[in-house]
């Protein structure tokens, strides 16, 4: 019997990658191929790219040439947002045979016959972006505690500074009946959360539209999803990766606040806390909403752990902009940051606008954001610290220490004990470690 070929994969960016990534795994195990890791050298690698930020190039051509470190005479393969961008510039890297978009990702095991690796240039199957308008299922497997399961795809708003439409396309969703099964799938693996993914979680619904009287309506909304999500059996815990504010409704914060198994944390993208700059960047609520929609959540949570999501650095964001962002978050009862640097993407509006401001100063205001965030998230924890919660705990790859999320996204490490891997249980959170990025826990 032939030895079978090994592939080996690499993920760049968001959770949504990271499902699909997963999903592309299984496409090619069912193909009788064997997975392997990165480091251990194979016949094909495959890297799944992501244009979020302008090191998009920079981090490809690296894990490229790792890959060919490891194996030399690999077929390289290039897949993900990037790659629909770009196909052209990612052809031309050394190394690189074959480069998919979005549309023909996911039909990856039809084209590997077809690289032939001696034109000394990868060949590029990408076309337009407005052929990806079909929505492909998927969910990532291997982490046994957690699963990314992916029910939306695309977008259709047009925010200046984002180049998402342009790699994914328009918004569409899958069927509620079909993320059911996923779901049910997904407890059948022994997993025990599963974290909701898409581009724009919130307009799930997309794509499923039937007609009503002589108007399409949507055949069903988020809402509708989380309420029938919450009755499979076998899922201990649902987290939602991301909503934006104009979409988190309060029927939508109060389900997550009466369910037991939607755990209290919201990630809600910001960008700023000037609404000059949200005009700008053609946000579709001004910061009065956003403050509005935390205040639902503390009303009815007081527990939820709210992340946020902040670009600093917009062209034309002067200091007293920073300053209007940075006193609006001081003010707000949230848990953490994610601050973005601002970084020109070509072919949107935002590339052209004028009062570009120096990556010096973009550098600076991104680390007065990153010093309140860490204030913000030794605040939201202070009053957990000597009570006890339940903690989900992960695959410890440290030798000595394990780590684990409560519900409300505290991060916990205790020593060691392979018994509590994929299990809940019950900690006294003690202290913060030496870095402040960890809470040191006991059993209770």
């Amino acid at each position: 019997m032939a030895t079978p070929k090994t592939v080996a994969f690499h993920t760049l960016g968001c959770k949504l990658n990271f499902s699909e990534t997963s999903s592309i795994r299984r496409s090619f195990e069912d193909q009788g191929y064997c997975a392997v890791d990165f480091e251990h050298g194979a016949d094909i690698y495959v890297l799944n790219t992501c244009s979020v930020t302008d090191f998009a190039d920079k981090k490809c051509r690296y894990e490229v040439r790792r890959a060919l470190k490891y194996s030399p005479d690999a077929k390289i393969i290039v897949v993900g947002c990037y790659a629909q961008l770009k196909p052209q510039e990612i052809a031309d890297i050394p190394g690189v045979d074959l480069v998919l978009g979005a549309a023909e990702k996911f039909n990856i095991l039809k084209y590997i016959d077809g690289i032939s690796g001696t034109s000394g240039k990868g060949m590029v199957v990408a076309g337009e972006v407005k052929e990806a308008n079909s929505f492909v299922d998927a969910f990532s497997f291997g982490d046994r505690t957690r699963s990314f399961l992916k029910v939306q795809d695309g977008c259709d708003y047009k925010c200046t500074f984002c180049t998402i439409p342009q790699a994914r396309g328009s918004s569409r969703s899958d069927t509620v009946e079909n993320v059911i099964a996923n779901a049910n799938k997904i407890a059948e693996l022994g997993v025990k959360e599963i974290v909701l993914t898409g581009v724009n979680l919130g307009d799930f619904g997309n794509g499923t539209e039937v007609i009503e009287g002589d108007k399409p309506k949507k055949e069903a909304l988020f809402s509708d999803l989380i309420h029938e999500l919450d009755k499979v059996e076998g899922i201990d815990r649902y987290r939602i990766s991301s909503i934006e504010p104009n979409l988190l409704t309060e029927e939508i914060i109060s389900f997550v606040a009466r369910s037991d198994k939607f755990v209290p944390h919201f990630h809600v993208p910001l960008q700023s806390g000037s609404n000059k700059i949200l005009k700008a960047m053609r946000r579709r609520y001004l910061r009065e909403l956003y403050s509005q929609r935390v205040e639902w959540i503390k009303n009815q949570m007081h527990h939820c752990c709210i992340g946020v999501d902040v670009i600093v650095g917009f062209p034309g964001e002067t200091q007293e902009d920073f300053m209007d962002t940075y006193h609006f978050i001081n003010e707000l009862d949230i848990s953490y940051l994610h601050v973005f640097t601002y970084s020109e993407r070509a072919n949107t509006p935002a590339a052209e606008m004028l009062d570009v401001l120096s990556m010096d100063i973009r550098r600076e205001r991104n680390e007065m954001l990153r010093i309140l965030s860490q204030k913000k998230k030794m605040a939201f924890t202070e009053p957990y610290l000597g009570t006890v919660r339940k903690v989900l705990f992960e695959q410890a790859k440290d030798e000595n220490v394990m780590h684990g999320f409560t519900d409300n996204y505290i991060k916990v490490s205790l020593p060691k004990d392979e018994s509590l891997i994929n299990t809940i249980a019950e900690v006294k959170l003690l202290h913060w470690d030496e870095d402040c990025e960890t809470v040191i826990a006991t059993l209770a």
